[in-house]
């Protein structure tokens, strides 16, 4: 069976030495997109759009460094202890979403306590911004040719040539549109839906949609961590069970609140 071979070169352009890499174009539109994502919502609900240069900048660093020591400490801190110097080169990928999770959230704490926002009001806002992020993300790491999924003979398995010659699972394809379908969900709730009324609702239900999905994939990705451990599950889903089970304690409580307030103006 023919399979699709890929091959782009993660360097976009190179001028007079200076490399723009397709990685660091498609993170600089997941910023862009979140940024409007978020300016939609503060028109919205009346609040200051001009703290927004603020947040962007607060979550945008609490994202990098989160994810890249993340990345560092749980998944190759073997290289990253010998290679002391790569840990700043996030243009050659290695973000870890469970680090930019909590990253952003202790940034967006710092945000809110500055201008005077609600903490929980505006991380279940930014839920919705940073599963459309996930999504450029991902594709970035699709140019990047990483975060590989394992063989497979699906008539959409890919070969990416720059590594070896074995079609694989384009995982991180699978996550990253199953990361903008969940954008697209949790978007349409907010609007349609009150569920945006109850604190907590729509973080709840991206930590267990997004984890959940992650959990999963994990199955069929490639062992991402420079070590092993003798459980069944890997690195990534191990991460991610705090975050379902957190996700799942919103969710419960949310919707309790939301049952409650439907029934006193029954």
């Amino acid at each position: 069976m023919d399979h699709f071979v890929w091959n782009v070169d993660p360097v976009m352009v190179s001028i007079f030495g200076l490399k723009i890499h397709w990685y660091g174009v498609l993170f600089a539109l997941a910023i862009t997109a979140g940024f409007q994502v978020m300016k939609s919502v503060y028109e919205r609900e009346d609040k200051p759009v001009e703290s927004l240069d603020s947040l962007l900048m607060y979550a945008v660093v609490g994202i990098i460094v989160g994810a890249r020591l993340f990345h560092v400490v749980f998944y190759d801190p073997g290289y990253y202890w010998a290679n002391p110097g790569q840990i700043v080169a996030v243009w050659n990928g290695g973000l870890a979403s469970h680090g930019g999770g909590l990253g952003v959230i202790l940034a967006v704490y710092f945000y809110t306590k500055r201008y005077k926002i609600n903490f929980m009001w505006l991380l279940d806002r930014l839920a919705i911004a940073t599963a459309l992020f996930g999504f450029f993300v991902r594709t970035g790491n699709f140019f990047n040719s990483e975060i590989l999924g394992t063989q497979s003979n699906l008539p959409w398995a890919v070969i990416f040539e720059r590594v070896d010659m074995i079609p694989r699972h384009p995982v991180m394809l699978y996550e990253g549109f199953s990361y903008l379908a969940i954008f697209v969900l949790l978007f349409a709730l907010y609007r349609k839906t009150d569920i945006g009324k109850y604190k907590g609702l729509l973080l709840g239900w991206f930590l267990v949609l997004v984890m959940t999905v992650r959990f999963l994939l994990e199955f069929i990705k490639v062992h991402q961590a420079d070590y092993s451990t003798d459980m069944v599950l890997n690195t990534g889903q191990l991460l991610s069970i705090p975050f379902i089970i957190v996700g799942i304690i919103l969710v419960i409580k949310g919707q309790k609140a939301r049952r409650l307030a439907r029934e006193s103006q029954s």
